[in-house]
């Protein structure tokens, strides 16, 4: 029998001398590398060490429910549209992606809430009966939202920063912006009401940053959602990530499950290839890291001095929240709470303190604020027909440099004290009908996908962790290598992590004209 190494070579003699592209990982950025790299001409193989596609945004099956373990919202599907069509192909012959209105439910603990929606009509007229003095603010807080979309996502999101000469001409428009603001500080500006405050300045808790401290440019997140809407994938990320999985193979690529790649290989300074768990070599002519990047420059290339992204520098980085997420189904609940929509968000007697001791003082608080997901709403095939599948989220502490917190022991504990708002405020009642379960902690990120300290989205995208300041999308240290995902530049959050590979395609030199010092 071939081993893994032998059958790769085999195939790659099969096919003729195309170069070789070597990605490692399966989530979204290195399935979107992967298609990019094969609509270029490379021989793809990707390497992943779960046995499914997608990454965090994979799925599980457990008693006929299906839980998406990761992101859960579509958002600029022309990001997905453009990476298709990068490959001749059209999405909407692989993906059925669907408009959510509303985008997601708000609530507080006082009996009020906000629904996000497209129809700006509609959420001025919720801002006229919550608080009619504010509209004028939210007027003001969506003009400055369309500035900062199209500088920080289309323009800058949208291509490579690695040199310090492309990225120094941007500063002007960063000062004139106020990027040095967090996004909060933005919202406090234009709304008085703090639950206003709150709806128009959460949104960097999707991709791991701390509106109290990240940079003001995400207030970008409110136009693209008012701009193109808030998605669902029917049959959850993972479907989408299988349509992409499947364009891969229809290129000739070949996608290896799990394998684990222990480290990167180098010689003179290259990459030339990989060392896998099981101690095989397979080479290749550039590789692609859609690992975590704190892992990439930490553990596979742990044998390489690193100019930049040393050990010391990644351990005073700054590092996304953990999460605490409760995967659970319920028996014969499909009409019940019929308040309860696709998304919803429960906001607990804090915020910004509630912030404070998970970004800042990493202390596990007895509050907290949840995501609830229940996407039988839209999808009726995530659970057995009656059923609902359900998950909720509640941000906590990374497991830190000294993290005193043991979920082993935790878990338990802390599930109860979530159960007990989701009953409160949410599904009165719904222990009753529990099913199936799943727990995921901070050490289930960094046991299941090498997240460092277990941070749900890498690196926190703080103005000093951005665009030049972050991870750059080709390596610094190492020839023929780059890097796509969450730990890169763009960032996080499915539009973020397409759009890495997005920026890595500009500089990968087509297959045709590959030289040695690519």
């Amino acid at each position: 029998m071939l081993t893994k190494t032998e059958f790769l070579i085999a195939d790659r003699l099969k096919i003729g001398a195309k170069k070789h592209a070597l990605v490692i990982g399966a989530g979204f950025g290195g399935l979107a590398a992967a298609m990019r790299l094969g609509a270029k001409g490379y021989q793809v193989t990707i390497l992943d060490r779960l046995d499914v596609v997608g990454g965090r945004a994979s799925s599980v099956q457990m008693g006929g429910h299906r839980f998406d373990l990761g992101p859960t919202i579509v958002t600029v599907p022309h990001v997905f549209e453009d990476l298709f069509a990068a490959t001749g192909r059209k999405l909407a012959d692989y993906a059925d992606i669907r408009p959510l209105d509303p985008y997601y439910e708000i609530r507080w603990q006082d009996g009020s809430q906000f629904f996000a929606s497209q129809d700006l009509d509609n959420i001025r007229a919720q801002i006229a009966k919550m608080a009619p003095s504010e509209l004028a603010g939210f007027e003001k807080f969506l003009k400055l939202s369309k500035t900062r979309y199209h500088f920080g996502f289309e323009n800058l999101g949208r291509r490579s920063l690695h040199k310090l000469t492309d990225f120094l001409p941007t500063l002007p428009k960063f000062a004139a912006l106020r990027a040095d603001r967090s996004i909060l500080t933005l919202a406090k500006k234009c709304f008085k009401d703090p639950r206003l405050q709150m709806a128009f300045s959460f949104h960097p808790l999707f991709i791991g940053g701390d509106p109290n401290n990240v940079t003001s440019v995400y207030a970008l997140v409110s136009y693209l959602e008012a701009e193109y809407g808030v998605h669902y994938a029917m049959g959850g990320a993972g479907a989408l990530a299988n349509a992409m999985a499947k364009v891969i193979r229809e290129q000739g690529g070949q996608i290896f499950l799990d394998t684990t790649v222990d480290r990167i290989v180098t010689k003179d300074n290259r990459a030339i290839g990989v060392e896998i768990s099981n101690g095989e070599h397979i080479s290749a002519d550039l590789i692609v890291s859609n690992a975590d990047s704190g892992h990439t420059y930490q553990r596979l290339l742990r044998d390489l001095p690193k100019k930049r992204w040393s050990d010391s520098k990644l351990k005073s980085s700054r590092w996304s929240m953990g999460l605490f997420v409760w995967y659970f189904g319920t028996k014969g609940t499909r009409g019940m709470w019929s308040d309860v929509g696709h998304h919803t968000i429960l906001n607990g007697p804090r915020y910004k303190g509630l912030l404070e001791d998970i970004f800042i003082k990493g202390h596990l608080a007895d509050d907290m604020s949840l995501y609830i997901h229940r996407p039988a709403i839209t999808d009726p095939t995530v659970a057995p027909e009656g059923d609902d599948t359900f998950y909720a989220l509640s941000p906590v502490p990374h497991l830190g440099h000294d993290s005193p917190y043991d979920w082993d022991k935790l878990a338990e504990t802390y599930k109860a004290k979530l159960a007990k708002q989701l009953d409160k405020y949410v599904l009165p009642g719904f222990q009753n009908y529990l099913t199936e379960e799943l727990i995921f902690t901070p050490e289930t990120f960094r046991d299941r996908y090498l997240s460092p300290y277990g941070s749900a989205f890498s690196l926190e995208p703080r103005i000093f962790q951005s665009a030049w300041f972050r991870p750059h999308n080709i390596s610094e240290d190492v020839k023929g290598l780059y890097l796509v995902g969450a730990g890169t530049h763009p960032g996080a959050g499915l539009p973020g992590v397409v759009s890495t590979a997005e920026v890595m395609d500009k500089l990968v030199p087509h297959a045709r004209e590959w030289v040695s010092n690519a």
